[in-house]
């Protein structure tokens, strides 16, 4: 037995959402004040901090913290920080506020006050600098490069006080937990050595042999599914736990995974964010986070082991989070069973790519799946979810003429 890892450079959490009469009270307050609508990531980002995700943070970062991050992946107090967490607006906008002045930040689709900021600071970027930076291209097919263009041109600093969960709790469950709950749930199951498992996904096989890898070494995994904004065609979180937990049924030994979700969306900035995944991970109470192959990518941007090789280039001690670099898994005919490139001696003809894209595209075609790619109650249950959609989609409306005979 040992204890928790420590949160990110605290002794203890630091959630910024308010409770009982204080958070009526600042409710209230919000009403008059002037404000302004957030983006689907800036939610998010309010939300971690709000439930202590982001420990330290005390809200949006300023100018000379942003700099930090872009340019050595430190806060101007020398914090390790991988990736800006920012609030932006227009620069109309920002031009009616004055530094001092109380703002209320609303839900970008219902309008409901998320929480209050001081500003403390107005500021203008480069956003091109934050995408080489961040993302290491500027390309603006890259997702995460075409969300940073498009925000607004000034950034707002200051502390945040949290008075959502933006019903991430209401529409989720027990699914969604706060870094407080994960930590005692790992003490209830007397857990100190945790693996982190990131997925946007269900479990195909390669993932439940890089699961079982990582108990085979901790006590238990994590499996710590994104709740926030997906690609298109990327799976429903409610679709993806019921996946995972008929995966964890018939596949793993009892209390050795748990399922949890957090608020934020994806940023896929590979390596970048294979290094903010590890540092919140920490203060959910995890000692390690799994790393495959192309953590956080998207397309071709980032090599398949960039987020490898990112944990051996920060400064020792800038997370108490390891990572568990683990290579290429697959399925070999000759090995019998699932495999990596450390483990199998055999070549690709021997080897079947177990690949999410690949799974994807054949649920949602109707083509069979082979056995090797995933479990059959874990099928049973995507394919009732695509039949679903199949049925779902409106007849064309407009249906091309035949031709006369």
């Amino acid at each position: 037995m040992g204890d928790l890892v420590s949160p990110h450079g605290s002794s203890h959490l630091r959630p910024l959402l308010l409770e009982g009469a204080a958070l009526e009270a600042e409710r209230q307050r919000a009403l008059g004040l002037p404000k302004i609508r957030v983006s689907s990531r800036e939610r998010g980002d309010i939300i971690m901090l709000g439930i202590g995700g982001f420990t330290p943070l005390e809200g949006f970062m300023s100018e000379a913290d942003w700099r930090g991050v872009c340019d050595g992946m430190r806060l101007a107090s020398g914090l390790f920080w991988p990736i800006p967490i920012t609030l932006s607006t227009d620069s109309a906008t920002a031009a009616t506020f004055h530094t001092g002045q109380d703002i209320a930040l609303v839900d970008p689709d219902d309008g409901h006050v998320l929480g209050t900021m001081k500003v403390t600071e107005k500021y203008s970027i480069n956003k091109a600098h934050e995408c080489v930076t961040i993302f290491k291209t500027a390309d603006l097919q890259h997702p995460g490069v075409k969300m940073v263009m498009e925000q607004g041109d000034v950034n707002l600093a200051g502390p945040l006080k949290v008075l959502s969960q933006g019903g991430f709790p209401e529409k989720y469950g027990d699914l969604f937990k706060t870094p407080a709950q994960t930590r005692r749930l790992f003490e209830s199951l007397g857990w100190w050595r945790i693996a982190a498992f990131q997925t946007r996904n269900p479990m195909h096989r390669s993932h439940e042999y890089l699961a079982k890898v990582a108990i085979e070494t901790c006590d238990g995994v994590l499996v710590h599914s994104l709740l926030g904004a997906l690609k298109a065609g990327d799976i429903p979180a409610e679709v993806r736990t019921r996946a995972i937990s008929a995966l964890a049924e018939h596949y793993f030994v009892p209390s050795t995974i748990v399922q949890a979700g957090y608020p934020l969306d994806m940023r896929y900035a590979g390596p970048r964010e294979a290094l903010l995944h590890a540092l919140f991970r920490q203060n959910y109470g995890c000692s390690h986070q799994i790393v495959g192959r192309d953590h956080a990518g998207v397309g071709s941007y980032y090599g398949p082991f960039d987020a490898h090789h990112i944990f051996d280039e920060i400064p020792a001690g800038s997370l108490q989070t390891q990572p568990l670099k683990i290579d290429v898994s697959f399925w070999c005919y000759r090995c019998g069973g699932m495999a990596s490139g450390r483990t199998c001696p055999h070549g690709d003809a021997d080897r079947l790519q177990v690949s999410g894209t690949q799974l994807r595209k054949s649920l949602s075609t109707g083509e069979p799946v082979p056995a090797e790619f995933s479990r059959p109650e874990v099928l049973e249950i995507l394919r009732e979810y695509y039949a679903g959609l199949a049925e779902s989609q409106p007849a064309n409306p407009n249906p091309a003429k035949q031709p006369a005979r």
